[in-house]
């Protein structure tokens, strides 16, 4: 395959023979490293599942327990744990004892933009 044969579709056409090498070097300093891509696309896998967003959703707007959330979602309790686990695994959310039940959050503000901002993208 050829450059030509990559850059065929319309506005994507790059005809520039001579490459852009200063902001080709710009873009280059700004790239992070290897384990921190990794990391982020991890991140974003877990908000790939329609029931992870919907828990996040809920905790969006309240501190809820396991129950609270299965109630909301009518789901099992251990399908909702399940989820939980996996949402605490990459920092997503976090709880809080309350006696012999556990209280869940979104772990922090930046959960809660990336969550609004992709809903604002998509109902664009």
């Amino acid at each position: 395959m050829n450059k030509d044969d990559f850059f065929n579709d319309g506005d994507d056409i790059c005809s520039i023979t001579v490459l852009h090498e200063e902001q080709i070097k710009r873009a280059k300093e700004e790239l992070l490293s290897e384990s921190t891509y990794m990391e982020l696309s991890e991140t974003f896998k877990i908000f790939g599942n329609p029931t992870r967003l919907k828990i996040m959703s809920l905790l969006a707007v309240e501190d809820l327990c396991v129950c609270d959330i299965c109630e909301s979602l009518d789901m099992s309790q251990s399908a909702v744990s399940h989820q939980l686990r996996t949402l605490r695994s990459k920092n997503l959310v976090k709880y809080v004892k309350e006696g012999k039940q556990a209280r869940y959050s979104l772990a922090d503000k930046h959960v809660i933009e990336i969550l609004k901002i992709g809903i604002d993208h998509v109902l664009e």
